[in-house]
């Protein structure tokens, strides 16, 4: 299995390209779920906090996952929504997701399938369009993306979902609750971006350092779901992301961004090979 590292400018280049589209589209247009919380249940600050921030080492020890993730806005009556499955290995930091894009996001007619392989501090995407070959793949260094890929690929990787967690600054328990038939702890607070990237596993720091520059917000809020062995199970973070200018040439209103990510079926079996160098597209991408 080979990774082409490529030439930073060029994927600055892919990488503003990506953003744009996906991003573009969720300015054009919270996910909800809710148990029944255990009354009795009795969580410390200090327990809440020791939970959240140490979801991101729990995956790590529990191997490998399937997920289900989900990006939405609503904006001005209209909502887009991008879904996505696919597996992760923590150890390695790797998976592979299939994202289904709606027409919104790629001007299109119909819905555009694109594969995305997660590594540390890189993306490939296959079947990305914008003037990519069919079967070529696209490489974007994350930490050159304005929100370190936390949305731009249409989905919270869990890697970074979980790593985000590091920097909690305020955090609340809200009861016990069931899901994919165990019990697990909700909790509700706040993370701060910078502190997460200060926090973060060494290979994930590039990333979230570059969206605690490029998103509006320095704080993301979230609501995380821990099973009985420490494990992330679900995690929802609200984004908020600066719109260009619009005719007036005053900056636009800021686009929030509601991110879901889902994990379960533990132990499954990963395998992620990366593409040849032959078989990563190189050439100009169209602008969105």
């Amino acid at each position: 299995m080979v990774v082409q590292r490529g030439r930073k400018g060029r994927a600055a280049a892919v990488g503003a390209v990506c953003a744009g589209t996906v991003l573009a589209a969720l300015a054009a247009a919270g996910c909800s779920g809710r148990g029944t919380a255990a009354a009795a249940a009795d969580v410390s600050a200090a327990e809440a906090r020791a939970a959240v921030r140490g979801a991101a080492d729990a995956l790590a020890g529990a191997g490998t996952s399937r997920t289900r993730t989900a990006v939405e806005m609503t904006n001005g009556g209209t909502r887009v929504t991008i879904r996505g499955t696919g597996v992760f290995d923590y150890g390695r930091r790797t998976g592979r997701l299939r994202v289904v894009l709606p027409g919104e996001a790629t001007g299109e007619s119909e819905r555009r399938r694109v594969v995305e392989l997660v590594t540390p501090g890189a993306l490939y995407m296959r079947n990305r369009g914008a003037g990519v070959p069919d079967g070529k793949w696209v490489r974007v260094d994350t930490a050159t993306l304005p929100d370190g890929n936390l949305v731009t690929g249409g989905a919270t990787d869990p890697i970074s979902a979980a790593e985000l967690l590091r920097g909690v600054r305020s955090v609340s328990f809200h009861g016990e609750e069931r899901l994919h038939g165990e019990t697990v702890r909700h909790y509700r607070g706040t993370v701060d971006l910078a502190a997460a990237a200060e926090a973060a596993e060494p290979r994930s720091r590039g990333q979230l350092a570059a969206a605690a520059k490029g998103l509006s917000n320095r704080t993301v809020a979230f609501d995380a779901y821990v099973d009985e062995r420490g494990r992330l199970r679900k995690v929802r973070h609200r984004f908020s992301f600066p719109q260009a200018a619009g005719a007036s040439g005053r900056r636009g209103e800021e686009a929030a961004v509601v991110s879901t990510t889902s994990l379960y079926g533990f132990g499954v079996p990963v395998e992620v090979e990366l593409p040849r160098p032959e078989d990563i597209y190189t050439g100009r991408i169209a602008a969105p």
